[in-house]
């Protein structure tokens, strides 16, 4: 089925190469590195270090970058955590002590960076390139400025005043940000010469090891940041600001390399990062509708948006209970990704009634030949009212011997303070942990939290269909799952598909501290239609009306490979920065 209207921004399409991303200057970034000769991988993390630059308030260098990789050489795919971990001084003791039971702005919820490790460990295991060849664009960004945009200057707050309450919290933020006092105008130039500085610091560690071939270069790079005078520096501030990242901390990480999970969809394949992050809840919930005639329910009508809404709500149900770092929980992905499961769950969707509050987590230990472990679930939270996140951003590239990459880099400058001299803020991810020892995602020594950032790739029959992703916190799991099935049940081609109308349930603990939870919340589009409005609230939505384009539903990226044009089709959001280019 198709849907016969067009697009507001046309198709971009090419036989080569194709990028898309979460800002227009990081799509040139990878394009740039695509036509001087580079692979996906090359260009992906150019394109995913230039966002670090040109998207401060949703992506920093410091922060996390998870990333999955497709190597058409091999036939296999990979992720990288790109997720740092807690301190190994963390405690839920010590928050309850020394925070009051909080997980405040600030310090104390800086976990060690992931995003550089993942970068440069995506570049030296699967890229062609040195680093200093792919970091040249993102350098260039931080050393001679780019101009402003709306959507970043809108995060930094509606006046000089809120600006000052959110930047203005940390000098050494400022010092960058708001170097004149107030909030930068739309247009204005911005320049971050200490990240150029510390680019720059270690192109030359680069340089220095490049002797012994480009993977030791990339090494004495990474050495520099984690073990070198960068290392000494992030620590030495963690210290000076009463946090509880060490030396020793930064030294022992190091990104993991991990196979994928994998969901199907009819003849697709999707796979996605680990329980560390929320991914498998895209492949959960698409294989739960696998057996649904979603085209016949009609694009976006009543009946679709309620299934599909309903659907989440049950992953999410189980996101809740069971999705953890694997090295500190067992998590039961093989019976949560298998068949039967996803038909059981199915059944508890009542076609006619919404779910008023988090439904009960179902029970995947069944599915793999396992006991049911660690008891009853919880009863639902309370209600919680309160901020829902929308950090993050995301770049995918698919280069022209089919390789794909797909990364969901986040962090922004409003979580940490900037650590002076650097450009960066150690990475703020530890917000999204509990404090609730019996969590799957509770806070604990060299744990890793359970992230929101999941990028994806989708094959058909197990060949490349399309690198997909977005920013938006939760909203990413419901965006990512329909712009999906506008796809490949409704026949859109990717621009057409990220443009429709989306709705995002809410009913569930938001993933960011202190947890929002909103029973029975449905966010929707004023675009929908007003008939699938009265259908969702006649069946007990808690609906409320966005705008008609809502940065709130996230700012999909895609590529579809289309293998009987021989073409590849990208698309990219205009809810927010959100550019594709291809040839």
């Amino acid at each position: 089925m198709s849907i016969g209207i067009d697009s507001y921004r046309p198709s971009v399409m090419g036989v080569t190469h194709a990028v898309s991303a979460g800002h227009y200057l990081a799509s040139a970034a990878g394009y740039r590195i695509l036509e001087e000769g580079g692979n996906a991988v090359d260009a992906g993390v150019a394109s995913g270090i230039a966002i670090n630059v040109t998207l401060p308030n949703a992506a920093t260098f410091g922060g996390v970058a998870p990333i999955i990789i497709y190597d058409a050489a091999s036939d296999s795919v990979v992720t990288i955590s790109g997720l740092g971990r807690w301190p190994r001084a963390a405690s839920i003791d010590h928050f309850n002590r020394c925070a009051g039971g909080e997980i405040p702005l600030g310090i104390l919820r800086c976990v060690t960076p992931g995003a550089p490790d993942a970068w440069l460990t995506a570049l030296e295991r699967f890229g062609t390139m040195t680093f200093e060849r792919v970091v040249t664009p993102a350098l260039e960004l931080a050393e001679k400025g780019f101009p402003l945009s709306a959507t970043v200057q809108r995060s930094m707050g509606t006046s000089d005043e809120t600006a000052l309450g959110s930047l203005g919290t940390w000098p050494s933020t400022a010092e960058v940000f708001m170097p004149a006092g107030r909030r930068p105008d739309v247009g204005e130039t911005i320049v971050q010469s200490d990240l150029a500085r510390t680019f720059r610091r270690m192109i030359e560690a680069e340089r220095g090891g490049a002797g012994r071939g480009r993977e030791a270069g990339i090494r004495a790079a990474r050495d520099l940041f984690y073990k070198g005078e960068i290392a000494e520096e992030m620590a030495a501030f963690s210290r000076e600001q009463g946090g509880l990242l060490t030396l020793d901390d930064l030294r022992e990480f190091s990104v993991k390399l991990e196979p994928p999970e994998v969901g199907r969809y009819k003849e697709y394949e999707v796979y996605t990062c680990g329980p560390w992050c929320q991914g498998p809840v895209v492949a959960q919930t698409l294989q739960t509708l696998a057996e649904d005639d979603l085209a016949a329910l009609g694009h976006n009508s009543a009946d679709y948006t309620h299934l599909v809404s309903q659907a989440l709500n049950l992953s999410f149900a189980d996101r809740h209970r069971y999705y953890g770092d694997p090295d500190q929980v067992e998590v039961p992905m093989a019976g949560l990704l298998s068949e039967g499961y996803a038909r059981d769950r199915r059944r508890a969707i009542d076609m006619e009634r919404a779910f008023t509050e988090m439904p009960e987590p179902g029970n995947p230990w069944a599915y793999q030949g396992s006991p049911e472990k660690g008891g009853a679930a919880p009863p639902p939270p309370a209600a919680a009212p309160g901020r829902l996140e929308q950090d993050t951003s995301y770049t995918c590239v698919v280069d022209r011997w089919g390789n794909a990459f797909s990364a969901t880099p986040s962090d922004g400058i409003d979580g940490a303070p900037i650590v002076p001299g650097l450009g960066f803020p150690i990475s703020s991810r530890g917000t999204q942990s509990w404090l609730d020892p019996d969590h799957a995602s509770s806070l604990q020594p060299w744990k890793r939290p359970r992230l929101t950032p999941n990028p994806s790739i989708a094959f058909r029959n197990g060949r490349l269909f399309m690198p997909f992703g977005t920013p938006g916190g939760d909203a990413q799991c419901s965006a990512m799952v329909q712009l999906f099935l506008n796809v490949v049940e409704f026949g859109m081609n990717p621009q057409l598909a990220i443009e429709q109308p989306r709705f995002i349930p809410w009913n569930f603990p938001n993933s960011f501290w202190p947890h929002t939870y909103l029973p029975g919340r449905l966010t929707v589009e004023g675009r929908m239609p007003a008939d699938t409005f009265a259908g969702l609230s006649d069946r007990g939505h808690d609906v409320e009306a966005l705008n008609d384009w809502s940065p709130a539903v996230g700012a999909l990226s895609a590529i579809v490979v289309d293998r009987e044009a021989g073409t590849l089709k990208a698309g990219a959001d205009p809810r927010r920065d959100t550019y594709a280019i291809g040839r």
